[in-house]
């Protein structure tokens, strides 16, 4: 009898202490904003009717800008590409370059996704819309075999700071997270 009691508690302790990473951490937040926000990586076609010096590709840099010719740098890092579009034609407007001008802002490609552990292929891939942690992982050839397939680890910017949490295979995926899958004890 001692030792089924031993055995149970031994069995206990032993499958507490054999949780994964990603267990330890918080809840990642939900996203409920759906319209996509810049940021560093990203190239954006901008096309201001006549005006063909502005009208190019701009990639979005390090500190979040893009320079433009005749307007100064501009800060579009964590806007929509309607609210680039209303910012480049206001710096339009207070130069007074055009009376009426018309911007058009367009995502080209998208900053990339990571994923790395238990896949096959870890590394960067581009980000597409409506990605979820499951197809990140098809992206990546597939599990492993030793790969947790219910619980995996994002880190993601929010604003300044970098969040990291814990996530469930149907989350969405966004630009420039990392996204981890780690090895299942059982």
């Amino acid at each position: 009898m001692r030792m089924l009691a031993f055995v149970c508690a031994a069995a206990l302790f032993g499958l507490q202490g054999c949780a994964t990473p990603a267990s330890d951490l918080p809840r990642m937040y939900e996203v409920t904003d759906t319209a996509y926000r810049l940021g560093a990586g990203d190239e954006v076609r901008i096309t201001v009717y006549g005006m063909d010096q502005m009208t190019n590709t701009y990639v979005v840099g390090d500190g979040g800008t893009i320079s433009l010719p005749l307007l100064e740098t501009m800060a579009v890092e964590g806007k929509t590409t309607a609210e680039v579009e209303k910012a480049i034609a206001d710096a339009i407007l207070a130069k007074q370059l055009v009376l009426q001008p018309s911007v058009s802002a367009q995502v080209q490609k998208y900053r990339p996704f990571y994923i790395l552990g238990e896949v096959q292929r870890p590394g960067q891939y581009p980000y597409a819309p409506g990605l979820s942690v499951t197809s990140a992982v098809s992206i990546a050839g597939g599990f492993t075999f030793r790969a947790d397939k219910k619980e995996f680890a994002i880190q993601r910017k929010s604003g300044p700071k970098t969040v990291k949490g814990k996530v469930g295979p149907d989350e969405p995926v966004l630009p420039g997270d990392t996204v981890t899958v780690y090895e299942s004890w059982f």
